[in-house]
């Protein structure tokens, strides 16, 4: 009985070795920009997308575990805060790391494929109303508006021929960003306090370090990366060999 699962199965295609190109180009891009001083302004909004995702992670986490929303706020600076009371800490507080690394995976998952990246489109701007919902402070209501804006102008050019793109590189950046930004919080200790920190003090009351907790979150977030990568060239192998198979 030949397996269910053959290594066949995980060999990108012609479509798909295109989309790993341009998921590279993406990072080269973006690693450029982020470090070069005048392009950083153009990546500005794309990191205070992220910021936004990274606090409504907490968000959801905290109503899923029961607490009330107050309010999110986002900085001009990418600080963000998500005020809410009650919910478990020990859900809410690794929630934002781990939160926008899977909002990332999904959309490189479904930048992998013209149908699920609609679909993507439209989870992505329900969150971001949503978020718009919490919103506080002007930065994160205009950030808000100019993506919904955005996903529904690549919704209407030319039958969403580029929103894949756009989906795909929002994915990129977003995983990205959030590595770094557990890097930068918790490694490099750009910030006086982290939600690892945070995390560390009432988990075993500091017994385990927040750079052991950072670590494992950069593992999960990295983890779900490359998962979604995987995933992606074993789903929507059938689709790109043959055009009339439907996702």
């Amino acid at each position: 009985m030949a397996p269910i699962v053959q290594k066949d199965d995980f060999k990108p295609t012609d479509n798909q070795t295109t989309t790993l190109i341009i998921i590279g180009i993406y990072i080269i891009i973006i690693l450029i920009f982020w470090n070069v001083k005048y392009l950083k302004t153009i990546l500005w909004p794309f990191k205070i997308f992220t910021v936004g995702l990274h606090e409504l992670s907490h968000a959801i986490a905290g109503k899923l575990t029961g607490a009330k929303i107050e309010s999110i706020k986002i900085d001009a600076d990418e600080g963000g805060c998500c005020t809410m009371r009650g919910g478990k800490q020990w859900i809410t507080l690794p929630a934002g790391y781990i939160g926008s690394s899977l909002f990332g995976a999904l959309m490189i998952f479904c930048g992998f494929n013209e149908m699920a990246s609609k679909i993507c489109a439209g989870i992505i701007g329900v969150c971001m109303l949503l978020l718009l919902w919490y919103a506080k402070n002007w930065i994160v209501r205009i950030i808000t508006v100019v993506f919904v804006g955005l996903i529904g102008l690549m919704c209407y050019l030319e039958g969403a021929k580029y929103l894949i793109y756009f989906v795909l590189f929002l994915g990129v950046m977003s995983c990205f960003y959030s590595l770094w930004d557990i890097i930068e919080d918790v490694v490099l200790h750009k910030i006086n306090e982290s939600d690892a920190s945070k995390f560390a003090k009432i988990f075993c009351h500091g017994c385990i370090p927040a750079q052991v907790w950072g670590f494992f979150w950069f593992v999960y977030s990295f983890a779900f990366l490359i998962l979604s990568i995987v995933l992606a060239i074993f789903t929507f192998r059938d689709r790109d060999n043959n055009p009339d198979t439907m996702f």
